[in-house]
């Protein structure tokens, strides 16, 4: 250890010391400890960074190259359909007399997003027919799945929930399940186009670009049913259709986008090429034939290597993990199925949820993000892991207080900077939580898994979130999601004690 802190500096010592400690992991030869060191912290040699303001001028011009502006306009294109399936899907549902209990359970449809680790090994090797051979694995795949977003959005637009109900949540379905496929095509391609160095700079790019898209996607949306609405306050489908196709038609940005790319070039380190030599070499001495033997060698390495990297590095703690993974945002997701009916039913107009929610929320969203990135610098991810799970929590009691006092756009307003803020804190977070997790040899499969996991629980929760406030109420509705978040707390304690004992480069 102490070896590591002069050569490294503590920070980075810290998560290097579980690469050194043979009662884990074994002793790994100094190239691949270095390999990490880059990996954990680029530039390790405090006196070779540059200083002054010339130095921040260098950092800033990162957000001039193309490989960043790129990745701007891709995150637009991965934001897009999030709230089309989900948030803003909810307020047309209402808005066409579907009842709260239903709603809760159309919600369901955003779990394509909770299953996207099922395929993420075939969309991080499985080649596509002409596509592949003309773009590259990473384009191809794309521009498969923003064409089939596209084609969902364009066929919910013509669908009329009022009469066709069934219809709709299959074109959802369909829809989220392309946009989830994107999302794992964006990682991969996102982790290979740049160094490690610039790879803070790509996700800001692309989270930019997706808060852009839900703004859109959201307040858009809303704002361009309200223009069209012409029912003076009763449903009007006219208006939904046009804002949906407005939002097919914005998928138009990825795709241009991912046409004029240059498809990444993939670096694969000569350990895990050496791992999948060794585990084809074994399968081929047991298989019957050549072509199972590649076939196996094949499924190995794409599904089985990915998820058994994670159990051999964490050993037990992986359980612990997953369970903090699928439970840290419960509280938020749970109570986002019922949020757009709430509004509704408190009667605040789409102008103004757009504004308020879709708007000033997502720039509010923005700066808590911003926010924890500092304080995960200054205390720690862990601390800010636990910090924003509390306020995460805390925040839902505001729109139990808000359910009693009704149509109160002040108090709307509180209530979203209070909500959304601590989303920004707690997301930002536990991002870099998930970063520290993921191994880079297998990062867009372990990151589908990590994200999958994020997602699954709450949103099967979030199923009957309708029923529980046609039941209950709205009041006691987000009294009990801000008591899910209670658990969490002890698992963020639980990690944090276990990551002192075994070391981790999340801390």
């Amino acid at each position: 250890m102490r070896e590591l802190t002069r050569r490294f500096g503590r920070t980075t010592a810290r998560g290097l010391s579980r690469y050194t400690d043979p009662r884990t992991y074994g002793r790994f030869p100094p190239t691949q400890v270095r390999a990490v060191a880059n990996s954990v912290t680029p530039s390790v040699s405090v006196a070779a960074r540059p200083r002054g303001p010339r130095a921040w001028l260098q950092a800033l011009a990162v957000y001039r190259e193309p490989a960043v502006l790129r990745m701007l306009l891709l995150g637009f294109s991965a934001g897009l359909p999030l709230l089309l399936v989900f948030g803003t899907l909810s307020f047309w549902l209402r808005e066409a007399g579907v009842d709260r209990t239903t709603i809760g359970f159309v919600s369901w449809v955003a779990l394509a997003y909770a299953f996207k680790w099922a395929w993420a090994p075939l969309v991080d090797r499985l080649p596509l027919p002409w596509l592949t051979r003309a773009l590259g694995r990473r384009r191809s795949w794309l521009l498969a799945a923003q064409c089939a977003v596209a084609a969902g959005l364009a066929g919910m637009a013509l669908t009329d929930p009022a009469q066709h109900l069934h219809g709709l949540v299959a074109l959802a379905l369909l829809t989220a399940f392309a946009s989830a496929t994107q999302d794992i095509a964006l990682d991969a391609y996102r982790i290979e186009s740049a160094a490690v160095e610039k790879q803070a700079a790509l996700a800001a790019a692309y989270q930019t670009g997706y808060r852009v898209a839900m703004i859109w996607a959201g307040a858009g949306a809303l704002a361009i049913a309200a223009r069209f609405d012409t029912g003076a306050g009763r449903y009007s489908f006219a208006a939904w259709t046009a804002a949906y196709l407005a939002m097919a038609a914005s998928m138009a940005i990825g795709l241009i986008t991912t046409l004029m790319a240059p498809e990444p070039a993939a670096h694969v380190s000569a350990a895990t090429l050496a791992r999948e030599r060794d585990a084809a070499t074994h399968i081929a001495a047991h298989a019957h034939s050549p072509r199972m033997a590649r076939l196996l060698a094949w499924l190995h390495g794409a599904v089985v290597s990915p998820f058994a990297d994670f159990i051999r590095r964490y050993r037990w703690h992986a359980v612990l993990l997953l369970a903090l993974i699928a439970t840290y945002r419960i509280s938020d997701i749970v109570m986002g199925v019922m949020a757009n009916p709430f509004y509704k039913d408190m009667g605040f107009s789409k102008d103004e949820v757009a504004a308020v929610s879709k708007v000033y929320g997502v720039v509010m969203t923005l700066a808590g993000a911003f926010i924890g990135g500092v304080i995960s610098l200054r205390i720690g991810v862990l601390r800010t892991l636990f910090a924003g799970a509390v306020l995460s929590a805390a925040s839902n009691l505001l729109f139990a207080w808000l359910a009693l006092r009704g149509h109160d756009l002040t108090f709307l307003v509180l209530a979203i900077s209070a909500d959304n803020l601590s989303a920004g804190i707690a997301s930002s977070a536990f991002v870099a939580y998930l970063s520290g997790l993921t191994n880079v040899a297998y990062s867009a499969t372990q990151y589908a898994l990590f994200s999958s996991v994020m997602l699954l629980l709450p949103k099967y929760l979030a199923g009957f979130s309708g029923l529980f406030v046609d039941t209950f109420g709205y009041v006691s509705f987000f009294v009990a999601t801000a008591l899910l978040g209670l658990p969490v707390l002890l698992l963020v304690w639980l990690a944090g004690r276990a990551h002192n004992a075994h070391g981790s480069p999340s801390q």
